[in-house]
């Protein structure tokens, strides 16, 4: 029987322990803080979805609509920068603001002494204390990371749509079908932009002050942890990414099914 390769062999090992580390996390957690400790900061995610999707999606409805040919097609290169376009303003609008108090929420109820007594109070703490800028730490971090993120999901599933239709515009993609192809783009997303992700969080944490921009902080990670940094919860990541994205997408292409057939245009 013919072995496995050391670096085949290798790279399972480290995937294995990977998950490993995610189920020790889960376990440490529910064990010190019962199971409510994996829902801290559940409330800022909340109050946050709902208008980031709402930004999102409405500016890519509103770009892919300027940018579609003369047969109502949007091929993946145009799906890419309506992407990115989207993800940007979801950034300055709607994310920025709402991952700084998650992130610094999270790691304010995980301190000895936690100060926030909940959303509202944490927000409000960090405006008098900070002023609005509180709010808005890493804000090129999340442009970035934001845009990029939506770049890349919007161009897998414009590829991936164009494709599943072929020849036929009018070809009805089943839910199920929209739901892997947004657990692909997800996927890719990640790998594609956890640094950024990674440099982002760093930003908007209670350490922030730490570092002088974004890029100072890219540099200072590359310099004290090393590149294996950048890439630090992208197992966990993954999971929930992949399955958010599904989700999403069915949701945003049922959704529209619904309006067009409300609201029908010339």
């Amino acid at each position: 029987m013919k072995s496995l390769e050391p670096g085949i062999c290798t790279k399972w090992v480290y995937i294995f322990l990977r998950g490993v580390c995610v189920f020790d996390c889960v376990k440490q957690t529910v064990d010190g803080h019962g199971v409510r400790g994996l829902y801290r900061g559940l409330s800022s995610l909340l109050y946050g979805s709902i208008p980031k999707a709402a930004v999102r999606f409405g500016m890519f409805e509103f770009l892919s609509n300027k940018m579609r040919d003369e047969n109502g097609k949007l091929d993946s290169t145009r799906g890419l920068f309506c992407g990115l376009g989207a993800g940007m303003a979801e950034a300055v609008v709607v994310v920025c603001p709402m991952e700084t108090v998650k992130v610094k929420f999270i790691h304010d109820q995980s301190s000895a002494n936690p100060k926030y007594r909940g959303f509202f109070h944490g927000v409000g703490e960090i405006i008098r204390t900070e002023g609005l800028r509180g709010t808005y730490q890493g804000l090129t971090a999340t442009v970035l990371k934001q845009g990029s993120n939506q770049a890349i999901r919007f161009y897998v599933m414009t590829s991936l749509r164009n494709w599943y239709k072929g020849d036929d515009p009018n070809k009805a993609i089943n839910p199920l079908v929209t739901g892997a192809f947004g657990a692909f783009a997800g996927a890719v997303s990640v790998f594609g932009n956890t640094p950024l992700d990674v440099i982002k969080t760093r930003m908007q944490g209670l350490e922030a002050h730490k570092y002088k921009s974004t890029l100072d902080c890219a540099v200072k990670i590359m310099k004290h942890e090393g590149p294996k940094a950048f890439y630090k919860g992208t197992v966990p990541r993954l999971g929930r990414v992949c399955m958010d994205v599904a989700i999403v997408f069915i949701i945003y292409e049922e959704v529209v099914k619904v309006l067009n057939k409300v609201w029908k245009t010339d």
